[in-house]
């Protein structure tokens, strides 16, 4: 088990280089129980891979990725995915013809693993546990709407219903706000916090929107070509000469009056 404060993720090391390309360059981090750990960096900077590798989808040059103590390194996105780690997508990852809660259920099946149990009763199969999970996302009255007809907002947060599927304790969000409007944004992400709290799991976000970021993150983590520049509380970073470089060539990094976006 987990003690509180202890690294949920222990992150060695990891490098990913494509030919001569060296995309991500021996970083290192840890993201703690409970913590909202947000990965900043500008477009290019090695977010997506990193994330890719940390999850099992993209092969690793060099390092190590330890869950709970344990190293994950090499395994199957199945197997971390059952031994704890969900993940959403920058576009949203729902099968339109189905409706909301067996989308849900569908989740639900295969960490049970009886996602082979496509039977005429498979919708029966852990009915409750999936009203419980839109319950918590905010969207039970929706339980029997397809996905197709559903709004952006309403897709994302199934989406993330359905990465709790498997009880995490760690959730990876590949910019979770993406293609959604600034009131959506915000909404999205307080659920997040509401969760993270409510649930005591641990989030890795990557995002774009540094009043996202700064309103909600308890640390911030800034990749650059590749490099952790940069690890550190919202103040940390939002003074660190080198971020500020790095996003707008020098000048204070989006200040209190003017909201900018990376």
């Amino acid at each position: 088990m987990t003690e509180p404060d202890a690294a949920v993720l222990d992150v060695r090391n990891l490098s990913k280089s494509f030919g001569g390309i060296r995309a991500v360059q021996d970083v290192n981090f840890s993201v703690k129980k409970g913590e909202l750990l947000a990965m900043i960096g500008p477009n290019g900077a090695g977010k997506t891979t990193c994330f890719n590798m940390l999850m099992g989808q993209l092969p690793r040059t060099a390092g190590e990725v330890h869950l709970d103590g344990e190293n994950i390194t090499g395994l199957e996105p199945r197997t971390i995915w059952r031994k704890g780690v969900g993940r959403t997508f920058q576009i949203t990852a729902t099968y339109p013809s189905m409706t909301v809660i067996e989308n849900v259920q569908m989740a639900l099946m295969s960490h049970h693993k009886r996602i082979y149990s496509i039977l005429p009763f498979a919708t029966k199969l852990y009915h409750d546990e999936a009203m419980a999970l839109l319950e918590l996302v905010g969207m039970p009255e929706q339980a029997e709407r397809h996905c197709a007809i559903l709004a952006y907002g309403d897709l994302k947060r199934l989406e993330l219903a359905i990465a709790l599927g498997n009880g995490p304790k760690l959730l990876l969000m590949d910019e979770p706000t993406a293609g959604m409007a600034p009131t959506e944004r915000t909404k999205l992400m307080q659920l997040t916090a509401d969760i993270v709290r409510e649930k005591n799991i641990s989030v890795l976000f990557t995002e774009h929107d540094m009043d996202v970021v700064f309103a909600h993150a308890h640390r911030v983590m800034v990749l650059n070509r590749g490099e952790l520049i940069a690890n550190g509380s919202v103040n940390d970073i939002r003074n660190d000469s080198k971020v500020q470089e790095v996003y707008l060539g020098g000048g204070n990094l989006f200040s209190d009056d003017e909201h900018q976006h990376a």
